[in-house]
């Protein structure tokens, strides 16, 4: 597992972190951690959803005859 150290963290964000560790029973340093692997988490679930919006709008939209053109040549090489 690596050391991380983080710097310049406002005050306030270190309080919120101190209470919220309070209320769960942890350390400062377990809620931390937590914090950061939710961050995670819900990065990688936000990527996904995106992508998958992203995924079906191209399977909804028609290409040009310009787009087909390209592809038809390309795929002959």
């Amino acid at each position: 597992m690596a050391n991380v150290l983080i710097r310049d963290l406002d005050a306030e964000v270190v309080n919120r972190l101190k209470a919220a560790a309070k209320r769960h029973g942890r350390s400062l340093q377990a809620e931390i951690h937590e914090a950061l692997g939710r961050a995670a988490t819900t990065s990688l679930a936000e990527t996904r959803r995106v992508s998958a919006r992203w995924l079906r709008r191209l399977r909804e939209s028609s290409h040009s005859d310009s787009t087909r053109s390209i592809r038809g040549d390309r795929d002959t090489r």
